[in-house]
């Protein structure tokens, strides 16, 4: 399964639950549980918030060689979770890429709906939504301009959305396959030419070249 995170700058609250989604990975042996993150109004190019860092390296996970991005529509498409820190920005989410509502959620909301219902794949998470309807309070804030604190807060309330919601999925369900690579067939043998037989005109020369010019293949000439 691939998630991904939305938030707003993409250097603190979608880069915490990216990098905390790497560590369970690697904990639990899922090579096929992936993440990325990006967000609707980016600091492309800078590297994750120095607080978040070391809320991030606190909460067990690893912040290096990180750069923000912006995110894409191809982002979406390639992802089967999409997880957003606000309503806001998950409404954006789905604007960005029509006909992606079925796997695009909140953060709290999926986690709320997962353990509140026992749904274990993204499709039964989409489901259970329809009767579940909106939660209260679906939205982490964002902690950049306040103090240590508010981080640590934040990052200790992404950890206890999405640990939760992970244990709760099937992550080897709904995963997108690439299409297997077809090797190319060969090109046919090139059939030889025919060769059309004739009867000799008085002028060989002149009518063998008007006849090959209009047959594009040899001609013979015979009595």
């Amino acid at each position: 399964m691939h998630v991904l995170f939305i938030c707003s700058g993409n250097v603190c609250r979608s880069p915490v639950a990216e990098r905390l989604t790497h560590a369970y990975a690697l904990a639990h042996g899922l090579p096929h549980l992936t993440a990325e993150s990006a967000g609707v109004r980016a600091l492309v190019g800078f590297p994750i918030e120095p607080v978040a860092a070391r809320v991030i390296e606190g909460l067990g996970a690893s912040a290096d060689g990180f750069r923000a991005r912006r995110l894409r529509p191809e982002m979406i498409k390639r992802a089967d979770l999409v997880l957003a820190m606000t309503e806001q920005i998950r409404d954006r989410s789905m604007e960005l890429l029509l006909g992606t509502s079925h796997c695009t959620f909140t953060l709290r909301e999926a986690r709320r709906i997962a353990t509140d219902t026992g749904a274990r794949t993204v499709a039964e998470l989409a489901i259970a939504r329809r009767e579940y309807g909106p939660i209260d309070d679906a939205n982490i804030s964002d902690p950049v301009g306040l103090g240590e604190a508010a981080f640590t807060q934040v990052g200790d309330r992404i950890a206890a959305e999405l640990m939760p919601l992970l244990d709760a999925l099937d992550l080897g369900s709904g995963t997108k396959m690439r299409e297997p690579e077809l090797e190319p067939e060969p090109e046919p043998e090139p059939l030889p030419s025919p060769v059309v037989h004739l009867p000799l005109s008085p002028r060989p020369l002149i009518a063998a070249r008007a006849a090959t010019s209009i047959l594009d293949y040899p001609v013979s000439w015979s009595r």
